[in-house]
């Protein structure tokens, strides 16, 4: 079973800390008592996921602010529909990750947090999850 999410990003570029609803997700799909795996992936290709500090919200600015140096929004792309950078930036962050569950519970650091990083918003986004068990 696969539990699927939907969230809205209110910006052109933003991380969102989905951590807590993964992790009521995870309830669903998992007992209490369960170790496995949490495998959560977006559909998109101009939006990621990661994981980071989620305890210090400059972690995050620094980040999309290193993105857009990195890859700057006006660049000489030759994609035609405006939006090459946040292919791009996508594509360096990856679409998924994956997360070790132990008796239900994601197994995150003490400042770790799950993100989902929007590069063309604002927009409608899916998040799937899914735990594999032991």
């Amino acid at each position: 079973m696969i539990e699927t999410l939907t969230v809205y990003t209110r910006a052109r570029a933003q991380l969102l800390d989905i951590t807590a609803e993964v992790q009521t997700a995870l309830h669903r799909l998992a007992s209490s008592q369960s170790d496995g795996i949490c495998l959560v992936s977006v559909p998109h290709t101009t939006a990621g996921l990661l994981i980071n500090e989620n305890a210090d919200p400059s972690v995050g600015r620094d980040l999309l602010a290193t993105l857009d140096r990195l890859v700057p929004w006006a660049g000489d792309y030759t994609h035609s529909e405006g939006n090459a950078a946040a292919h791009v930036k996508a594509t360096l962050v990856g679409s998924s990750v994956s997360l070790p569950v132990e008796a239900g519970q994601l197994l995150l650091g003490t400042w770790q947090g799950i993100y989902l990083a929007e590069f063309d918003g604002p927009r409608r986004r899916q998040v799937h999850i899914k735990f594999v068990a032991e």
